[in-house]
């Protein structure tokens, strides 16, 4: 392995709470006649706790069916799952569902899910990050292999999320700036992947991918890069025996650094 691409949210980040506070917060502003409400904790002024988010009555529902979708949009189609109480066992189910919501919806939840984010993120800079940790030593172990691969990020998130949340972490300097491929790179992590390909010269062989979503690494796949799903991330017994059919290797945050540089 000469290059080690990791995607942001799931693998180094544990996001879930912010990204379910933010998206309901989008929700209930651009769905009209909802059953849904702000918990109990939650409140327009201030990042809510994360033991507030911990016990939202929703949230639980909200991560399991994360996996399943791959944008900002797709968090308001988990929200509109919940809402409407559809049954959603797996991307199948998930796919059909999102095909019958409105593609001008889907957008307009786009675009107004980075705005809450921002003004969540600058109403209470403190409690949003708070909503973000670092999963537990996996930086720590990036550190002392920073050596034995190129480190590169390929996510979805918005630059300026990721930027100041590695600064939080300590950890700009293992990320350079060129390394970082957000949002604005592409849809799929083939464009980010092949972005890194051109910008590095390494070849799709000597790349690993790190994601928590088996349909990002389903998605990237045959490019020939080894794929590595994150089990410490949003995904489940659904995803693992997926990963495990597809032969994927399959990371916990104990073994992760035998499984990827051996």
């Amino acid at each position: 392995m000469q290059l080690l691409a990791l995607d942001f949210d799931g693998v180094i980040s544990d996001s879930a709470p912010e990204c379910f506070v933010v998206a309901l917060c989008t929700y209930l502003r651009t769905q009209n006649g909802t059953s849904l409400a702000l918990p109990p904790g939650f409140d327009a002024d201030s990042a809510p706790a994360p033991a507030a988010v911990e016990a939202a009555e929703f949230y639980r529902p909200f991560v399991e069916l994360m996996p399943l979708g791959n944008r900002a949009e797709d968090f308001g189609i988990v929200l509109s799952a919940i809402d409407a109480g559809a049954t959603i066992r797996d991307q199948g189910d998930y796919d059909r569902f999102r095909a019958k919501l409105s593609e001008r919806w889907l957008d307009d939840f786009h675009t107004a899910f980075y705005e809450e984010r921002r003004a969540v993120s600058e109403r209470d800079p403190v409690g949003w990050e708070r909503l973000m940790e670092p999963y537990p030593g996996f930086l720590e172990m990036l550190r002392g292999r920073a050596s034995d691969a190129v480190l590169a990020i390929a996510t979805a998130k918005d630059r300026r999320s990721v930027d100041r949340l590695l600064g939080s972490y300590g950890a700009r300097d293992l990320f350079p700036v060129e390394r970082v491929f957000d949002k604005e790179t592409g849809v799929s992590k083939v464009t980010h992947l092949r972005a890194l390909r051109d910008q590095e010269g390494v070849a799709f062989a000597e790349m690993t991918f790190v994601d928590d979503k088996v349909n990002h690494l389903d998605s990237v796949a045959s490019l020939g890069v080894r794929c590595a799903l994150a089990a410490w991330g949003y995904n489940g017994d659904r995803e693992i025996a997926l990963a495990r059919e597809r032969g994927y290797l399959v990371c916990a945050l104990d073994d992760v650094e035998p499984l990827l540089f051996g």
